[in-house]
């Protein structure tokens, strides 16, 4: 097992990894940007280290800083958690020449699953269940067009590389085809510095639905069940629950078998999630892997009683899974909730500095936080400052126990997206287990026509 362990991120997922360590007896190493110095993630590690300035880039991103304070202090691995260098291939082969293993996927895994298009390839060649497209990048606009009409309108276009909606256009007619597939290919471009894309069929309507896996470096995989994460907004989750109202126990176990022999197939170690679209019929179709621990991982937690995280420590230090498939079980049901600093309205982010923070907690509450009162939010990461995840008996229970935890939480000196989730919970079709990704679009703002003079 490791002796101490350098956590390359920020926020709550650093204190998670933190606590995860502390009950293995494992020592911890901080790494924080000049914004993040009071943060708790440095308080409570046993080491800390500066990395650089607030600007991601020259910090959290700053693979040299990582591995030299790494180096520095001793620590003999790195856990990634999610964002910034999670599903870095290059920062796993560093760590690999360096002698300080990464707490993921082999670095080539990470990259064949980052490469959306042949990643694919190689879950259609494992059997895994595929939407019409093309098999590989669109290098042209006539190639696009071709493929769009052999598939189908509405076809939607990929970028092959990232992901959170960028370099991705819905195109329902050919005469949009030509401006999305330019657009796409400029924001990937942006966003990836890989300008390549894809096509695909597009559902109208599906589900979001995921599969969690676990492998160890002995051959063992497991799934650990699915998960719901129909609510999003712009491709961003703000609701996840576990298990979905809208799998059979039977298709859990086909799904989950079919997950388990790709991630063999490609000889996925470590943790990871499978992401498909399922369509009124209850059809599932590939949309991509996580090669990384989800922001969603709790509620997973907490129906299987199993520790994601200390099992992804255990993997990478030779060890195999602690269990079998056949001892994972599902009790009850699980919702999580992010809680963003941004204006529930309008989605405007909201940084500053929080003078009175409590989230009550009680039976069936769990609450994974870095935030605190009079602590700063800075403007410079995501605006996630608090996941709320709850457990009941079943969805009603879950359902009833977010409710009055959102209603009884006191976050004063910035807005929070808060009220949203209460909206969201207290909405007929959400309670009845109708969803889809498209069920916010009710919830967005209307946006005004723009007049000459606002756009000059």
């Amino acid at each position: 097992m490791f002796k101490k362990i350098l956590v390359a991120n920020r926020g709550e997922i650093a204190l998670r990894v933190i606590f995860a360590c502390r009950e293995l007896g494992i020592k911890t190493v901080a790494v924080y940007s000049e914004a993040d110095e009071n943060s708790l993630h440095v308080r409570f590690a046993d080491e800390d280290i500066c990395i650089g300035p607030a600007r991601s880039a020259d910090s959290y991103l700053n693979v040299p800083a990582i591995i030299s304070a790494a180096e520095i202090t001793g620590a003999d691995a790195i856990h990634p958690g999610y964002g910034f260098l999670s599903e870095s291939a290059y920062l796993a082969e560093v760590c690999e020449a360096c002698h300080i293993r990464f707490i993921g996927p082999d670095p080539n895994v990470i990259r064949l699953l980052g490469d959306k298009a042949k990643a694919r390839r190689a879950m259609k060649k494992a059997g895994v269940p595929m939407l019409p497209g093309s098999d590989g990048p669109v290098d042209s606009e006539e190639a696009a067009t071709k493929i769009a009409a052999s598939i189908g309108y509405p076809v939607i276009i990929k970028a092959v590389a990232g992901g959170g909606g960028r370099g991705m256009r819905i195109v329902k007619e050919p005469k949009e085809l030509g401006h999305a597939f330019r657009t796409a290919q400029r924001e990937a471009e942006a966003a990836f510095g890989v300008g390549d894309v894809y096509l695909e069929k597009y559902l109208e309507s599906p589900r979001h639905i995921e599969y969690q896996i676990l492998g160890d470096h002995h051959g063992n995989v497991v799934h650990l069940g699915e998960r719901e994460c129909s609510i999003q907004r712009r491709h961003q989750k703000l609701i996840e629950e576990s298990p979905s109202i809208a799998v059979s126990e039977k298709a859990r176990r086909k799904m989950g078998a079919v997950v388990v022999d790709a991630a063999r197939a490609v000889q996925y170690t470590n943790a990871g999630t499978f992401e498909f679209l399922m369509d009124a019929k209850g059809n599932f179709y590939f949309m991509e892997v996580n090669t990384r621990v989800q922001v969603e991982h709790p509620v997973t937690e907490w129906v299987t009683g199993i520790d994601i995280v200390k099992e992804q420590i255990r993997i990478a230090a030779g060890e195999r899974l602690s269990f079998k498939q056949s001892e994972v079980t599902f009790t009850g049901h699980s919702i999580e909730c992010r809680v963003n600093a941004e204006d529930p309205v309008t989605f405007v982010p909201s940084p500053g500095t929080i003078h009175a923070f409590s989230i009550p907690g009680g039976p069936g509450v769990r609450v994974d936080t870095a935030a605190h009162a009079e602590c700063t939010i800075p403007p410079n990461y995501d605006s996630m400052i608090a996941k709320i995840i709850v457990h009941g008996r079943d969805r009603q229970e879950a359902i009833a126990r977010m409710k009055r935890t959102l209603e009884m939480s006191v976050v004063e000196g910035i807005r929070t997206s808060i009220p949203l989730h209460l909206r969201i919970l207290n909405d007929p079709d959400f309670i009845a287990g109708r969803l889809s990704t498209h069920f916010m679009e009710r919830f967005m703002p209307v946006k005004k026509p723009s007049t000459l003079a606002e756009s000059a």
